[in-house]
């Protein structure tokens, strides 16, 4: 028998605006309302919310949290202050990436660690277990909703002030309490907005009473290929490793954590392969798991609402990894050809 799928707050919300609900990640999810083109391009050009209530959320506290965390992740937890976040991954005694996760640091040394939904309950049982004395790792999840409102109107939309990237503070959405979260996975002008999930519902009808429009899965995920943001799972997993990934710069290597040995030799040797960010140059829609020629492979593929081309992710002998360099993707058996590109694929005209 099928495990039953989980809904977040936002279920009815999104079943009567018409959504096509979708499996993800054993959640029963949004993937489009009107569709993932006017989706992509509403939060490219204005404003569009997200209903991301699955990912998990973990606080770490306690006077040893800040210590402990330092030697699980690989980004230098030391430099987060208060009211500050931080990208970050978790990764495994081989330098592979169990996770990549925000770690937000409130006062009085606690921090809450915002998780993929796929890998909530391995992230929490991998920190549970190795948990040391003077630390607490709860999974509040359940506890909070979360709604992502993204663009270039995004704070205009919600009358929130401007404030720098990566950072947190308590706000008010019509009257809504929220921590308001200077983080997005859109390439976008944005906020994520936690609250506690007896409030998701009155938090989403005032954000789309704004004027956000509702966007699904689909619409995100064409939005952070544009950008190049890793999704877990497809372009990056605990077989992969941060160097090979091109997220050396979120492992502060002069500190030991776990799998910082093997990150530091695979920095000093050079990675075997690279992940890559490409376009095609014919009609031709790249799409995970197509063999790149020459020993490659294909990590995340679509279609480009904004170039109108088909964009994509994967892995290619370090070689043959430079920008401009040509590629020929395998595509249902059919060579297609295209091209690395420098990463981000789009990039808004200034």
């Amino acid at each position: 028998m099928a495990a039953t799928l989980k809904r977040t707050p936002l279920f009815e919300r999104h079943v009567a605006l018409g959504a096509r609900m979708v499996p993800f990640a054993g959640w029963e999810m949004p993937v489009q309302y009107e569709g993932v083109i006017p989706e992509h391009r509403a939060v490219r050009s204005d404003c569009g919310a997200f209903d991301v209530s699955h990912m998990g959320q973990i606080h770490v506290d306690g006077p040893t949290a800040q210590a402990f965390l330092q030697e699980m992740l690989s980004n230098d937890v030391d430099r987060v202050g208060d009211g500050e976040a931080q990208y970050t991954l978790l990764t495994n005694e081989r330098g592979g990436i169990v996770d990549d996760l925000i770690v937000y640091r409130f006062a009085h040394g606690q921090f809450l660690l915002v998780v993929n939904a796929s890998n909530r309950e391995t992230d929490y049982e991998w920190l549970k277990e190795r948990e040391p004395r003077g630390c607490e790792v709860r999974d509040a999840s359940d506890e909070y909703a979360l709604v992502a409102v993204q663009g270039p109107r995004s704070l205009e939309r919600l009358g929130l002030p401007e404030a720098p990237a990566f950072t947190h503070a308590m706000g008010e959405v019509d009257g809504v309490e929220v921590l308001v979260c200077r983080t997005g996975y859109t390439g976008e002008l944005g906020v994520e907005l936690s609250c506690p999930a007896e409030d998701a519902t009155a938090l989403w009808d005032a954000v789309l009473a704004r004027g956000a429009v509702p966007c699904g899965l689909g619409a995100r995920d064409t939005l952070r290929l544009e950008v190049c943001y890793p999704l877990h799972g497809n372009d990056i997993t605990p077989e992969t490793d941060a160097i090979s990934a091109g997220l050396g710069w979120a492992c502060k290597l002069d500190t030991e954590f776990t799998g910082a040995d093997g990150l530091r030799r695979i920095r000093e040797e050079g990675p075997a392969e690279k992940l890559v960010a490409f376009v095609m140059e014919e009609k031709a829609i790249p799409r995970q798991d197509m063999a790149i020629e020459g020993g490659g492979r294909v990590t995340s593929g679509t279609h480009s609402p904004m170039l109108d081309q088909g964009i994509g992710m994967g892995y290619v002998p370090a070689r043959s990894a430079a920008p401009g360099t040509g590629l020929v993707v395998d595509v249902r058996g059919k060579p297609r050809r295209g091209h690395i590109v420098q990463k981000p694929i789009y990039r808004k005209e200034s």
